[in-house]
């Protein structure tokens, strides 16, 4: 029953997303959306990228609504942001993004739509900077589970580790550790106030007491 009430909500969300952008909703026997991004996010080959983590980020979303520039992009980024999720794969985003396109130039959607979400959703690779306050408040979406209580994000590093279970021990603490060090080293882990001042304090701990698991050697 819970995952009937999640799908429900996500599909009201669906709409909504549209509705912001003041494009019609594409027909499910077009597109087959949104069953077809619910059935990616719920791959059992997930753990973390799941709808779950799509569920966080709307409620995250929620908090900032009115602080971004057009919360209907930035939504609609969301949903798309993990589309396409495959661990042995580099261009992640970029495929996802393209499905976006997709979708939004089968709605009639204007090309600068079009290339604000793609933007959007090419952010979540943490890659690099941004000044774009739609981006930033995305991005820190996005990361938001790096600030999370200590129990919800010790279970987010083991849900991880299940997504990265077929990379040998050793170079899974290596690589884990690189990105985890990145975002810890950072003079801020967040790039809006809002976040900053919501989970930075709560993030430098988790991040700390992760890196020290990882630094104590390799685990299954």
């Amino acid at each position: 029953m819970a995952d009937q009430t999640l799908s429900l909500n996500l599909a009201d969300r669906w709409s909504r997303a549209w509705h912001c952008l003041q494009l019609p909703e594409p027909a499910p026997s077009v597109f087959q959306e949104p069953q077809e991004l619910y059935d990616c996010y719920s791959d059992p080959a997930r753990a973390y990228h799941t709808v779950d983590h799509l569920a966080e980020c709307f409620t995250q979303l929620d908090s900032v609504w009115e602080l971004a520039d057009n919360p209907g992009a930035v939504e609609l980024a969301l949903w798309f942001h993990d589309a396409i999720y495959d661990t042995h794969a580099s261009d992640n985003e970029a495929r996802s993004a393209q499905w976006a396109r997709r979708v939004l130039l089968g709605a009639k959607a204007p090309d600068g739509l079009c290339q604000r979400i793609d933007m959007l959703i090419l952010a979540t690779r943490h890659d690099g900077t941004t000044e774009d306050g739609d981006a930033c408040l995305t991005v820190d979406i996005d990361l938001a589970i790096l600030g999370a209580a200590p129990a919800r994000f010790d279970q987010y590093e083991k849900q991880i580790r299940q997504e990265y279970a077929w990379i040998d021990p050793s170079a899974f603490v290596d690589a884990r550790a690189k990105i985890l060090r990145r975002f810890a080293t950072q003079p801020s882990i967040y790039r809006t106030e809002f976040f900053r001042n919501r989970l930075e304090r709560q993030a430098r701990p988790n991040l700390q007491i992760a890196l020290a698991r990882l630094d104590g050697g390799p685990a299954n």
